[in-house]
């Protein structure tokens, strides 16, 4: 029996992917975009909101493959149900945060939490499409990413307009009440039912980690430059904050610098699948790494706000390329059995791994920086200029290799 007749309609998958992809991203906006600030208001040094925000990287990569594991071991189990259920303990812990006031092990002890079960739901999500794709529906992934791009620049610009009425500590609010919407998408997506495989027909069991990295150096390759990729990424906008400041800016441009970065992302979602075509993802992560350095060269050359402003439409090919560059990549480099945990691992090394080894750079940087007369911001830029160059050659040699041995 031909189990695509079964499933809901192609509008609807479509439609509610897009609009899940919006509100997921506006979550992360709610918890992201003013983490810095808001940890600094909280007493935090620059050193500490580092390690803080780079504990909630290492959660993600510790709970992501082993809810990846876990997906693809219980594949009876809908992954809708798996993002549910991860969504709901971080709202619980999420509420905790905001009701009462922490010292750093408190706040180590939420960021584990956030990081580990907020940041783990996305690749899991994108599973949750991906499975779709695979079985021939039409669902605009890279439509709904730019969807999700606008939907976090403005989210960040209404959290501007907030904190400069209420203050900082408010975002804990409207994140909290973001997570209720996202959890409220996933559940009443349609669950995804594969086709039985054929009578006889042996079942493809899903290998381990560290198969998928030693039986495919191309992959392996490609991951150690999108690891350093993300590390030099991330940071220019989990501390654009501190980059803005030391241009003769104030916390309250951080919403619009965020919305004029993320806004630049959505325009990727209308000719990403005619670059696919044409180029393929491998040279698309490439692209994205060139992309990511200038834009860590141009804030560096930047002497004002004007030129942070200016800096920002490189985003469009640097980090919003690579976003959905990084989900075909996988999907194209693994096995069937396996993809889950592909994309589960793709995270870990980009905003687990990345994210993480980013915001402990990073928040080192600005401390021995402010002593020194480049400036923290700048100390931090070319770190985020020398790990850019690292990745792209990385890039090109992953190129150069084969795929499976």
């Amino acid at each position: 029996m031909d189990h695509t007749k079964s499933m809901p309609s192609v509008r609807r998958l479509d439609l509610q992917y897009i609009v899940m992809q919006a509100a997921y991203w506006a979550m992360f906006a709610g918890i992201c975009a003013y983490q810095a600030a808001l940890l600094q208001q909280r007493g935090f040094s620059n050193s500490d909101v580092g390690l803080l925000i780079a504990v909630r990287c290492l959660a993600g990569i510790v709970c992501q493959p082993l809810l990846g594991g876990f997906a693809d071991r219980h594949p009876g189990i809908p992954l809708k149900h798996i993002v549910s259920a991860s969504l709901a303990l971080s709202l619980v812990v999420g509420l905790l945060f905001t009701a009462m006031p922490m010292g750093m092990a408190g706040t180590v002890a939420v960021f584990v939490i956030l990081g580990g079960f907020e940041i783990s739901a996305y690749p899991l999500m994108d599973a949750m499409a991906i499975q779709f794709i695979n079985a021939g529906v039409p669902i605009r992934y890279s439509l709904g990413r730019g969807i999700g791009s606008m939907a976090y620049a403005l989210t960040c610009v209404v959290l501007g307009l907030q904190v400069a009425r209420w203050g900082v500590e408010s975002t804990l609010i409207t994140h909290a009440g973001l997570v209720v919407l996202v959890i409220a998408l996933v559940c009443t997506y349609p669950a995804f039912h594969a086709a039985p495989a054929p009578a006889g027909a042996p079942a493809e069991k899903p290998h381990s980690v560290w198969y998928l990295l030693r039986s495919n150096p191309r992959f392996t390759l490609m991951l150690a430059a999108i690891l350093l990729g993300l590390t030099a990424c991330l940071p220019m906008s989990n501390f654009l904050v501190n980059v803005i400041e030391s241009r003769g800016g104030t916390s309250a441009d951080l919403g619009l610098a965020l919305f004029v970065m993320a806004g630049f992302e959505m325009p990727t979602a209308f000719f990403f699948q005619k670059l696919l075509r044409r180029l393929g993802s491998g040279r698309l992560i490439l692209i994205s790494m060139i992309f990511t350095t200038l834009k860590a060269a141009a804030l560096f050359f930047a002497f004002n706000m004007l030129g942070v402003m200016l800096a920002q439409p490189l985003q469009m090919l640097g980090y919003g390329l690579f976003t959905p560059a990084s989900v075909f990549f996988v999907n194209e480099s693994v096995p069937e059995a396996d993809r889950v945990r592909g994309q589960t691992v793709m995270m870990v090394a980009s905003n687990g791994m990345g994210g993480m080894l980013g915001s402990y750079i990073s928040g080192r940087a600005l401390d021995i920086g402010s002593a020194l007369p480049v400036g923290g911001a700048n100390l931090m830029l070319l770190c985020c200029i020398a790990l850019g160059g690292a990745s792209i050659v990385l890039a090109l040699l992953a190129l150069k290799v084969n795929g499976k041995k």
